[in-house]
């Protein structure tokens, strides 16, 4: 009886740190579950989402320099989310943190090897990239992680954008990223006479969980591979949320794209995510 009584009260005590799970600093708890956003792509079509952690903010060039000992940035500043990082660069800079704070790595990166599932003529790196899934350490989110923590998870309200139906309230996108507000049509030449680029992160409105800028500031890398319907084989990488140069329309959580994963830019950055083991 004792020892029924011991297993029990061990299971409870294991049941009650679960559910009251801490995050990591500057990270947030996601609690798992069925899509309630339902602009969401994979409202009512994906299985339940399990629980996670993700970063309130995307990752900033302050925090990029000290892991990877350098400043890609092209618009430069500590608070300013790092930018002009390749998925590789994500993966590299991941695994070097997560060693740095005595984190099992999640990924394995084999550079001498070529990715047989990476088709992309523009990318002339092709690592072979593999998980580990049962690490604790630092990765890029899926996709549909993604989406679920943009869209609210358990908590959403079904907004459009990533906190809000107003998108100047919550994102910083090519009308309102530089020196005055932008009207009328997308032209080049005008976001550059206009200084538009990058803002400190966090200075817009979170979602309903408490992150920023999941819509607007810098595209985010995702894990995974992009197969546009039609499509034998896959193009690139994920990325999700829009930035300081982009329509309002890629600031939606459901918009995707993608991108080699070579590829660098003034608007591509990331955001890090951390299993949740029990």
């Amino acid at each position: 009886m004792n020892k029924l009584f011991l297993v029990l009260a061990t299971v409870m005590i294991v049941v009650i740190n679960a559910c009251s799970e801490k995050a990591p600093a500057h990270f947030v708890y996601i609690k798992g579950g069925a899509f309630k956003n339902n602009k969401s792509n994979y409202y009512g079509k994906s299985a339940p989402m399990h629980d996670f952690y993700i970063g309130k903010y995307e990752v900033t060039q302050k925090e990029w320099q000290v892991i990877m000992g350098s400043n890609p940035a092209t618009f430069k500043g500590n608070e300013l989310p790092v930018e002009t990082v390749s998925w590789y660069d994500c993966i590299e800079y991941c695994n070097k943190r997560s060693i740095l704070e005595g984190l099992q790595p999640y990924y394995t990166i084999e550079k001498n090897k070529k990715d047989p599932g990476n088709n992309n003529e523009l990318d002339d790196m092709k690592w072979m990239v593999t998980i580990n899934a049962h690490a604790n350490g630092y990765r890029l989110p899926t996709e549909v992680e993604w989406e679920y923590a943009a869209g609210g998870g358990q908590l959403s309200k079904g907004y459009i954008y990533s906190g809000g139906n107003s998108i100047d309230e919550i994102a910083w996108y090519w009308k309102n990223s530089g020196n005055k507000y932008l009207t009328g049509y997308w032209v080049w030449a005008a976001l550059e006479k206009n200084n538009n680029k990058t803002k400190p992160v966090g200075s817009k409105s979170p979602n309903e969980l408490g992150l920023y800028d999941m819509s607007g500031n810098v595209r985010e890398w995702c894990w995974d591979r992009y197969l546009p319907q039609g499509a034998d084989t896959p193009q690139g990488r994920i990325w999700k949320g829009g930035g300081w140069m982009g329509a309002d329309f890629c600031c939606e959580p459901s918009f995707r794209a993608d991108y080699q994963a070579n590829g660098k830019g003034p608007d591509q950055g990331f955001r890090i995510c951390r299993n949740v083991l029990f």
